[in-house]
C-alpha cells in the first residue's frame, strides 16, 4: 500500500479541499470564480455533443472523450457539474482518435453516443447539465492520472468545482476507489461499478473522513472481480462512521457487466438514478484532518 501522507506531498492535488454536504448547503465564497448552481440556469433542448480529443494529458493519458451540453458555447456564465468516467481494461489505448472510439462501447460514453443520455437533470428544483470527460488510459490508472485529468478539465472547461464526480467500471471502478482513498478531498461523490480494487479498513477510513458520497454496484456472481470487493469497501466505510453512509446495489447475475444497468438513466432507487443521486451532493471546502 502506498504511503498516503508521502503521496499527498508529491501528487498535484485537486485545487481545493472540501467536505461533502447535501445540495441545500451554502457554497463557499470565492473571489476568483463563482461555482453557483443558479448562474445562467437554462434548459438544454438538444443531446450532448461528444467528440474524441487526441491530446497528451500525461504519460498515461494520450487523449479523452469530451462530451459537452449542446449549447455550452451559448452560456458563457454557466459552470457545469463534471463527471470523470473511467473505462475498463478492454478500452485501453493510446489516445488516438480510433482508439478513443473504443470507450463508447460501454456505459456513459455509449449512452451519449447513442443520444440516450438525458440533456437535463432536475434535483431540488434546480436544472443541471453535465460535462463528461472520459480519459483513455494506456496502463492501469493511478491517482495522479485522475488528478491530472481533473485539473486539466478545471483549467480548460467551465466546471463547477463543488460538483466533481467520478464513475468507473471494472479497472476504472478500481481506479475510482484508489483515487478516492488517496485524493478524495476534491470529489463530491463516486460510483464505482465492479471496481477492481482490494478493500482495506485504512482505505475506507480515508474515504469516510473525506465525506465522499459512495454508491457502489456489483453483480453477486461476477466471475472477474469478486463482489466482496464492493461489499467490504462499503462495510468498512460505514464502520468508520462516515458523514454520508455508503450504499451498495448488487444485481443477481453471473456476468461481470453491472454497468449497463447501473448507468441506465431509467434505473432508479428511491426515485433517483445515479446522476440525480450525484447531484444531491456538493462540496464545501475544508482541509483534511491531520493524520
Amino acid at each position: 500500500m502506498k504511503n498516503k501522507i508521502l503521496l499527498a506531498t508529491v501528487v498535484c492535488a485537486v485545487a481545493f479541499f472540501s467536505s461533502c454536504q447535501k445540495e441545500n448547503a451554502s457554497s463557499p465564497v470565492s473571489t476568483a470564480v463563482t461555482d453557483s448552481d443558479e448562474s445562467d440556469m437554462y434548459t438544454e433542448t438538444l443531446p450532448m455533443v461528444q467528440k474524441p480529443v487526441s491530446r497528451t494529458i500525461n504519460s498515461n493519458i494520450g487523449g479523452y472523450l469530451e462530451a459537452l451540453p449542446a449549447h455550452y458555447a451559448d452560456h458563457p456564465l454557466k459552470r457545469y457539474a463534471l463527471i470523470i468516467f473511467m473505462h475498463g481494461q478492454g478500452e485501453m489505448g493510446t489516445g488516438s482518435v480510433s482508439d478513443l472510439n473504443k470507450i463508447t462501447d460501454n456505459a456513459i460514453p455509449k449512452l451519449i453516443a447513442d443520444k440516450t443520455f438525458p440533456q437535463n437533470f432536475i434535483v431540488n428544483d434546480t436544472t443541471f447539465q453535465f460535462i463528461v470527460i472520459s480519459p483513455q488510459f494506456k496502463a492501469w490508472p493511478q491517482p495522479l492520472d485522475v488528478n491530472n485529468m481533473i485539473n486539466y478539465a478545471i483549467n480548460n472547461y467551465r466546471i463547477n468545482r463543488n460538483r466533481i464526480y467520478v464513475c468507473g467500471l471494472s479497472m476504472g471502478g478500481g481506479g475510482t476507489w484508489d483515487y478516492t482513498w488517496t485524493e478524495g478531498q476534491g470529489v463530491a461523490a463516486i460510483v464505482p461499478i465492479a471496481g477492481a480494487s482490494w478493500p482495506t479498513t485504512q482505505k475506507a477510513q480515508y474515504i469516510a473522513q473525506d465525506s465522499v458520497a459512495v454508491w457502489a454496484f456489483h453483480n453477486t456472481g461476477d466471475p472477474t472481480v469478486p463482489s466482496w470487493y464492493s461489499e467490504d469497501y462499503v462495510q468498512y466505510i460505514n464502520e468508520a462512521n462516515p458523514y454520508i453512509p455508503a450504499r451498495l446495489t448488487e444485481f443477481n447475475s453471473t456476468s461481470h457487466n453491472a454497468w449497463t444497468t447501473a448507468t441506465d438513466p431509467n434505473y432508479k432507487e428511491n426515485g433517483k438514478n445515479i446522476y440525480e443521486w450525484m447531484l444531491t451532493y456538493k462540496k464545501k471546502r475544508r482541509n483534511r484532518l491531520p493524520q
